[in-house]
This record gives C-alpha cells, sequence and structure tokens, in this order.
C-alpha cells in the first residue's frame, strides 16, 4: 500500500499555526512546494500547525524538513474525526532530528474512517528561544 499513498495536503486544506515572525515567513509557505520558502515561528513554546482537510483522509505518512538549529525536536500528532467540534486523540509522538534534510516519520494507522484535522504541537525546539523554521510540510495516506 505504500506506494499508492497520496499527497493530503492541497490547496484545499485549512492551515492554521500559532505564530508567524512575519508575513514573508507565513503559514502559506508550509504546502507551497517551494525549498526556497518556509514558515517561522516566534519565539516561545509549544508551537503549533493546525490542518483542516475538506474530506476525511487517512494520513500515513509525515514529511517535514526544518532549519538546522530551528527544529521542533519533540512533536506530539492529534488527530480529530471531524472539523466542526473536534475531540483530539494522539495519534503518535515524533522527535526529529536537528538537522537541514527532509525526515520521513512513518504514522501509525488510525481509524479507517479517516480524519479531518490534525495537529502538531511541537513541545520543545532545539532553539534556545523555542522557534521553529519549517521549509516543508507533507502528509501522504489515503481517502476512505
Amino acid at each position: 500500500m505504500e506506494g499508492s499513498y497520496k499527497p493530503l495536503v492541497t490547496s484545499n486544506t485549512k492551515v492554521k499555526v500559532s505564530s508567524t515572525l512575519d508575513k514573508t515567513v507565513g503559514k502559506k509557505n508550509l504546502t507551497d512546494g517551494n525549498p526556497e520558502t518556509c514558515w517561522t515561528s516566534q519565539q516561545g513554546l509549544p508551537q503549533i500547525i493546525h490542518l483542516a482537510f475538506p474530506e476525511p483522509v487517512c494520513p500515513m505518512r509525515l514529511i517535514l524538513t526544518f532549519q538546522g538549529g530551528f527544529v521542533g525536536t519533540q512533536c506530539t500528532i492529534d488527530v480529530a474525526p471531524s472539523a466542526l467540534e473536534p475531540v483530539w486523540t494522539t495519534l503518535t509522538h515524533i522527535h526529529p532530528e536537528d538537522v537541514n534534510r527532509r525526515q520521513v516519520f512513518q504514522l501509525a494507522e488510525g481509524s479507517s474512517q479517516g480524519v479531518q484535522c490534525m495537529k502538531f504541537v511541537f513541545d520543545k525546539s532545539s532553539d534556545f528561544f523555542g522557534r521553529i523554521i519549517l521549509y516543508e510540510l507533507q502528509v501522504e495516506g489515503w481517502t476512505p
């Protein structure tokens, strides 16, 4: 099934972030597919990224590319079956390395019914001030 994963984050996916340093490094850069642009958070923890999908999805793989030195090194991934009134459950915890390269994380299979929301809560950062710089955020999987 791994070969049949498809990108789940589309132009119809709503993205929210807990903070942005300024407009030039905003949330739109997370999903624009351009390796030259990034989202930069303000200082302070936790930092949160929230995705709301237009239809239920089954996320199976997460792809992240951070700026070394500004990595969210401890992340809880929560999911909710509905976007209207999300009831969050923890899907998994990941621990990205403090490196500049693309990192791929296999996700535990959740409900076969799918989820409509994902939330990434970064509780720790490799930056002393808690800033995070993320160049790429991809979620791959399938739709039920």
